[in-house]
């Protein structure tokens, strides 16, 4: 009996390790891998490094799963069914996009890239690479959000009931989002919200006055989209075990630091957005550029 189930769980091993590499054939496989390298190393990658102005990777948000790959988790961040729930519509365009459309937007504001990667090489080599993850999902068009629909429910919902908790946000909420900064977040990603060669940037410059992470236009800088994406995600291994409150507080602490702007785009527009004053938020006057 042992025998046949050590055999029967090698035969389930092995078909799981031979979908995990199962790469289409020729250039289309070659492209697929492409997008990876890309999207698991895009401030190094010779065809972005130059593009990116920051030093995240796609992956930072798009995290792995039970199979090693980058966007396969099962939580807010996946890429499985997002080729599926394109063409989308865009409620910060007000127009139908595609998903190499909505790749670029991340590109472009996220990830402060100084140009366009529409129809260029890595363009459609990171839409390949998120395509060949949604494989065996149904083609679902999303009509509420350029999103996966396995996670469009949860999102929308989370954010519904999200919205009044952040409206009702005081100092005192900054102040508890710095706490469980320091108690959670501090050892990986910094005091200074730096991070490593291991964990992300989570806002700031180095040394040489380059920004690290995400602009203030980015998905993640807007107060509701990172709480959901907190309590989600994080801590790493213990996600979902953070309240409302303490992943709100968090994502006011987090986003109430320095970043790059997008135009004339800063920090406290996101706070606006909640009719919040990031002055009143964080105790403090904010410099001319945020």
């Amino acid at each position: 009996m042992h025998s046949i189930f050590k055999i029967v769980l090698l035969v389930l091993l092995l078909g799981i390790s031979s979908y995990a590499v199962e790469y289409p054939l020729g250039v289309l496989g070659e492209t697929v891998k492409l997008g990876e390298d890309i999207i698991n190393n895009t401030d190094t990658h010779p065809l972005t490094k130059d593009l990116v102005k920051s030093r995240l990777q796609c992956r930072n948000c798009h995290l792995k799963g039970a199979d090693g790959r980058t966007g396969t988790t099962k939580n807010i961040g996946t890429f499985i069914g997002t080729a599926s729930a394109f063409p989308a519509y865009s409620s910060r365009y007000k127009r139908v996009q595609t998903l190499q459309e909505r790749v670029d937007g991340c590109f472009i504001r996220c990830m402060g890239g100084k140009q366009s990667i529409l129809n260029t090489k890595m363009g459609i080599a990171m839409t390949s690479y998120i395509t060949w993850i949604s494989k065996g999902t149904k083609a679902k068009m999303n009509p509420k959000g350029p999103r996966s629909f396995l996670i469009t429910k949860l999102w929308e919902d989370k954010k519904k009931s999200f919205k009044p908790i952040i409206l009702k946000a005081t100092h005192k909420n900054y102040k508890h989002g710095q706490k469980l900064y320091e108690a959670q977040c501090m050892m990986c990603h910094g005091i200074k919200g730096k991070g490593n060669k291991l964990t992300p940037p989570l806002w700031g410059k180095d040394k040489n006055g380059k920004w690290l992470s995400y602009t203030a236009d980015g998905s993640m800088s807007k107060l509701d989209n990172n709480a959901v994406w907190i309590q989600s995600n994080m801590p790493l291994y213990q996600e979902k075990t953070l309240s409302d409150k303490d992943a709100i507080d968090l994502s006011l602490y987090i986003n109430s630091q320095e970043r790059a702007n997008i135009g004339t785009y800063g920090i406290k527009n996101n706070f606006e957005h909640f009719g919040l004053d990031i002055d009143t938020i964080r105790g403090y006057k904010i410099k001319e550029n945020e």
